[in-house]
């Protein structure tokens, strides 16, 4: 089991079904590009010893989409058309128009394809409660994994958390103030952004955030959009002004309590994915209270 390394939020409305989510997942492997596609997505086991694509214990779900793309560089292209285009001219003592280039870009492009080198990725998403977690700082990813699951479990209801507190005010008011709420300690790293034209950026790393440096950066005026923090003791990572966790390190502690509970693969696994799924939720818990909880709309009905 690999833990998590980045967190893109979505808010459930509704958990979905394991079984019925394995079924329906199951209905769309992953499959290599064929000849003349760019990319192909599908979804695979979380891990080499499962046959199943959702790995489900004590009510947490793991679910990963393999993603595979083709790479044939734009210069490997265009250099391949300008030889074509100087044997034409050569031959045919013509000049090449530029309708005639892009149809010969086209058709180049169409006999390289098949022979391009490909490129494997794969984002997991952990399912839990009224969260998806998916292992990936990059938005437009994480976006792809869940209309990849509306697509196989529609309507699949999942949305981007929205808080009472915006995160970048509440990051800044933190660092004004020299310290972080609830469970949480500010780290040693932050991003702080000029919020006029100019757009000037700061970034500080190992650095004594509670400083007199890093007040007068807020007093001028700048926000904070990245905060380094740590939890519980637990675990580390950096909060975006976009509500993601970057970074994400689970420390010493948790590792070892994870290497503890079993030898063999499959149980370590398990025990590995319990601990972070739970680990991972109650932080999330944690840091959304922190932002003045989830506005009403997005609330559990008992919470309401």
């Amino acid at each position: 089991m690999t833990w998590f390394n980045n967190a893109t939020l979505f808010r459930l409305t509704d958990a979905p079904d394991a079984i019925r989510l394995s079924e329906a997942l199951a209905k769309r492997p992953f499959q290599p590009c064929g000849g003349l596609d760019w990319f192909s997505e599908g979804w695979t086991p979380p891990a080499v010893h499962l046959e199943e694509p959702v790995f489900v214990t004590r009510g947490h779900m793991l679910v990963s989409l393999q993603r595979e793309d083709k790479v044939l560089p734009p210069a490997v292209i265009r250099k391949a058309v300008d030889a074509k285009v100087a044997e034409i001219e050569a031959k045919e003592l013509r000049k090449v128009g530029r309708k005639e280039k892009l149809a010969l870009k086209d058709q180049i492009t169409d006999d390289l394809l098949p022979r391009a080198f490909t490129k494997p990725s794969r984002v997991s998403a952990l399912i839990s409660g009224s969260w998806l977690i998916a292992d990936t700082g990059s938005s437009p990813r994480a976006e792809s994994l869940v209309s990849k699951l509306r697509e196989a479990l529609p309507p699949f209801p999942a949305a981007l958390p929205r808080t009472k507190i915006a995160a970048h005010a509440a990051m800044t008011d933190w660092l004004a103030a020299g310290e972080a709420p609830g469970g949480f300690e500010l780290d040693e790293d932050a991003v702080l952004r000029d919020g006029s034209e100019n757009g000037a950026e700061v970034r500080v790393r190992r650095i004594d955030l509670t400083s007199d440096e890093i007040r007068q950066h807020i007093a001028t005026g700048k926000e904070v959009t990245k905060l380094g923090l740590i939890w519980n003791e637990k675990i580390r990572f950096q909060l975006t002004d976009t509500l993601q966790l970057k970074r994400i390190q689970f420390l010493d502690m948790l590792q070892d309590e994870a290497s503890q509970a079993s030898d063999d693969r499959e149980s370590l696994f398990e025990a590995t994915f319990i601990l972070m799924s739970e680990e991972l939720g109650e932080l999330v818990e944690a840091l959304v209270e922190a932002l003045g909880g989830l506005e009403d709309s997005q609330q559990d009905k008992e919470e309401a």
